[in-house]
């Protein structure tokens, strides 16, 4: 194995006390000295930045790339346009299982951006073909009920504007980069795309901006509450965009796509499987890859699981067989010891419907408050 891939931000971590792990072939902080828990409970209310730097970016461009994306990915590009950004997948031409999930950010210069998750850059770069950029830059991911508003204290009200999916241009002090409002924690937030040299000068200025430093392990919490998927595990080998409930992001009308056929045929067919939520009695977390059995039957699997540092309790998402429904009582088979749930509507914090609003995966989603900051559920 080689080295890992370092961050541009790698330095600031390492000052900042940052527990450094593998992540996608990459070191990057799982978490600073506050801790996890705290991480995520300051993201829901008040604002944290991430270094996603390890994320991919491969630019298309040309007069055929928005034509070679469509012939690619299974969302519809001519529902946006350029300053815009779209969640979509890319899938296995046999089966139709999700190589990778990817955010599309089209520039206002009609240059796009597809950002593909850390490990698989260069299978989206082969499928997509394009140039891969992301030794180039790094990526800030502020998140959070008052992100835009500290990060207009911080680099002024260019970048905290740009709406939610979309995509803009900002100048800052010297600093040329792209925003976008988009992000993976079910809250409303921004994502910063900038030089690799400016990076650590951007980060200072919003960090002194009273935004907390977050690290990867409060990100997965985060998104595991808002119910969105990570690849390897809601989404991968073996598991289609119908099977994780995300058939919005696939475009029936736009015409030929990669993987339409085999997708096309479990339609027809039907789903063997089904993404659903888990909430868990007590703290004892779930955990990926448990058996979920009712009456001692095994109905599904785990995907993923934690404990909820908002609801207090346990939750998980799993691939359920398709007749079982939101208020099954079921039990999580953990090491042989028994931990009983219920499956309930998701997200399990924040507003409903992933898609093509609030709290789809990989965007900016603005979660329901009441006074003790706790959020409210909806549906998925």
């Amino acid at each position: 194995m080689g080295a890992l891939l370092r961050s541009p931000l790698h330095e600031i971590h390492v000052a900042a006390g940052a527990k450094l792990v593998d992540f996608g072939g990459w070191e990057m902080p799982l978490s600073y000295p506050s801790g996890t828990v705290a991480e995520h409970l300051a993201c829901r209310n008040s604002a944290v930045i991430f270094d996603v730097s390890h994320l991919g970016t491969v630019r298309v461009e040309g007069d055929d790339a928005v034509e070679l994306l469509q012939g690619a990915l299974t969302n519809d590009l001519s529902r946006i346009g350029p300053g815009k950004a779209q969640y979509s997948h890319l899938l296995d031409e046999a089966d139709a299982s999700v190589l990778d999930d990817v955010i599309v950010w089209w520039h206002p210069d009609g240059s796009i951006d597809v950002m593909p998750n850390a490990s698989n850059t260069d299978r989206v770069r082969t499928a997509i073909g394009g140039r891969d950029t992301t030794s180039e830059r790094a990526i800030l991911a502020v998140q959070g009920p008052e992100a835009r508003q500290k990060v207009a204290a911080a680099l002024g009200d260019g970048p905290a504007s740009v709406p939610r999916f979309g995509v803009a241009t900002f100048e800052w002090d010297g600093v040329s980069g792209a925003v976008a409002g988009t992000g993976y924690t079910g809250e409303d937030g921004l994502e910063l795309a900038v030089p690799v040299e400016s990076a650590p000068k951007v980060w200072e200025a919003v960090a002194a901006a009273g935004v907390v430093p977050a690290g990867l392990g409060a990100r997965d919490t985060l998104r595991l509450e808002a119910a969105l998927p990570l690849h390897g595990h809601e989404l991968g080998h073996g598991i289609t965009p119908l099977q994780a409930g995300l058939g919005w992001v696939v475009s029936w009308d736009k015409g030929p796509f990669r993987g339409r056929t085999a997708l096309a045929a479990e339609k027809e067919r039907g789903l063997s499987r089904r993404l659903r939520g888990i909430a868990t009695e007590g703290r004892r977390p779930p955990r990926e890859g448990c058996q979920v059995l009712v009456g001692g039957q095994e109905i599904g699997q785990t995907t993923s699981g934690n404990f909820s540092p908002v609801l207090g309790h346990g939750i998980a998402l799993a691939l359920l067989a398709p007749e079982i429904k939101i208020g099954a009582d079921v039990a999580i088979d953990i090491r042989g010891q028994s931990l009983g749930g219920k499956v309930v509507k998701t997200p399990f914090v924040g507003k409903a419907r992933p898609g093509v609003g609030v709290g789809s995966p990989r965007s900016g989603g603005e979660a329901f408050r009441n006074g003790s900051g706790r959020t409210a559920r909806g549906d998925e």
